[in-house]
């Protein structure tokens, strides 16, 4: 977690919504927090079909995946299509999982701080 526009906005805001701790803590943009959220609600989406419901470029919603896929917040599978050729459909991480996470990767942070503050003035 590095200080960020989205870490300030997280904590000047009283009541942050998923979508904005999830771009604070994993360091991801707003959007694709956003496809996140979408793909949540739609398992199994392809990039036409993602980029449809988000109402976005092709190019930028698989940018977006890409991200998510490095940052292990989502999973992809290859499905062949009948007339020959492929398609790449994509699962959100289940939010449980996504949820810890978040909590593992708050709590790693946390510690480090803790670890900075105490050893301020030891020099």
């Amino acid at each position: 977690m590095a200080d960020t526009p989205e870490m300030e906005d997280l904590v000047r805001t009283d009541d942050p919504g998923f979508g904005q701790v999830l771009a604070c803590v994993f360091g991801v943009q707003e959007h694709e927090s956003r496809t996140y959220l979408v793909l949540l609600e739609y398992p199994g989406s392809t990039v036409a079909e993602l980029a449809e419901e988000l109402d976005r470029d092709r190019s930028n919603v698989n940018r977006s995946l890409m991200t998510l896929l490095e940052k292990g917040l989502a999973d992809r599978q290859r499905r062949l299509l009948d007339p020959g050729g492929y398609v790449y459909q994509y699962t959100a991480t289940p939010l449980p999982e996504a949820k810890t996470m978040l909590h593992d990767a708050l709590d790693e942070w946390v510690e480090l701080v803790h670890g900075r503050i105490d050893e301020f003035g030891d020099e």
